[in-house]
């Protein structure tokens, strides 16, 4: 794992990359063919373990986030605290201690009795984090360019697969890759588009988005996440008011129509409500699916102190059973990233 001062370096890659970009976008396309050939060129030194020849995208749609391989390190020794501490944190065995604002996201995923938190600020910097849950092996992602947070079963084929940040985008998404074959992953979906494992799926699991108010409410025993370094000020969201911009970054394809790019929706396989309807109805039913907003968490993608930003509220989705109700996965993302992958389906407004 890189140091802190290396990693807080290779984070920032945005001003270093966007000039380039703007000059790719007076060159003439190229041909399918030349576009994968050109791209072929420039990865097979970084990555002579994965396997070319197999994808399920065209390799031109996946371009550099300006990172190298692991530039952005994920946390694959996860450490952990219980949520009294955080009221105490001079008392924590831990090196750093971690102070979270109360309204803060976390990504909340319990099994087997074992519930843990991931703070959004944390996960901000790493993406990625391999861990163990109630005996299950788990990856538990965030993409901030797409506002995504996911948590797939790292079992897979009869193994256990580790997983790290590539450094490279597709649709704006997070692409990983596993450490077992380098084959690499796109986080919006948990397919493999390229390498031995191109066309295999991992299983997403049910988890939420919420504030640490309402984690710890549901699990006043759970755990917390720590941070890997010790400077607060590394766990900041660099990317300051992204969430209002007119337009993503690292995206130059189809945008949806009526709508904002940067709107928030609430994302279950297909289909898609926006965040401002559910809010206004606060409870929403369709085919067996039951959304609901409360009030609370702040915006993860808003203000540097993603404490001091304004709240968007808490999102659950579950689906009606024979047991009453049950968690289902979802995803609270921008509309284009929707849009990207779904762009024959409709965004309920």
């Amino acid at each position: 794992m890189p140091s802190e001062d290396g990693a807080r370096r290779c984070f920032h890659p945005l001003k270093a990359v966007l000039p380039v970009l703007s000059l790719v976008l007076f060159l003439a396309p190229l041909s399918p063919s030349t576009a994968d050939a050109a791209a072929l060129a420039g990865w097979g030194a970084e990555w002579p373990n994965t396997d070319f020849s197999r994808h399920t995208v065209p390799l031109r749609e996946i371009e550099s986030g300006g990172v190298p391989k692991d530039g952005i390190s994920s946390i694959d020794q996860p450490r952990f605290t219980g949520l009294q501490a955080l009221a105490a944190p001079a008392s924590l065995a831990a090196p750093y201690p971690l102070d979270l604002g109360e309204e803060e996201p976390v990504i909340a995923f319990e099994h087997a009795g074992d519930a843990r938190a991931y703070p959004v600020r944390i996960l901000m910097r790493h993406e990625i984090v391999n861990d163990v849950v109630g005996g299950l092996p788990v990856t538990v992602t965030y993409c901030p360019l797409c506002n995504t947070s996911i948590v797939f079963d790292r079992n897979s084929g009869g193994r256990t697969l580790d997983f790290g940040v590539s450094g490279k985008l597709r649709n704006s998404d997070l692409v990983m890759y596993d450490r077992q074959t380098e084959s690499w992953w796109q986080q919006f979906t948990g397919e493999a588009i390229v390498g031995e494992l191109a066309g295999t799926k991992l299983r997403i699991l049910p988890s939420r988005l919420e504030s640490l108010t309402r984690f710890r409410d549901r699990y006043p025993n759970g755990k917390i996440l720590l941070p890997v370094f010790g400077n607060p000020g590394f766990y900041v969201n660099p990317y300051r008011h992204y969430d209002s911009r007119r337009r993503p970054l690292f995206y130059d394809g189809a945008l949806p129509r009526g709508i904002r790019p940067m709107a928030r929706i609430v994302a279950v396989e297909d289909r898609a409500w926006t965040l401002e309807l559910l809010a206004e109805e606060k409870r929403i039913e369709d085919g067996g699916i039951v959304l609901t907003w409360s009030p609370g968490q702040n915006s993860a993608l808003a203000e540097e102190d993603i404490s001091e930003s304004d709240h968007v509220g808490n999102v659950v989705v579950q689906r009606r059973t024979e047991n009453g109700l049950e968690d289902i996965p979802y995803t609270v993302t921008f509309a284009f990233v929707f849009h990207a992958f779904h762009p024959r389906a409709e965004i309920r407004r």
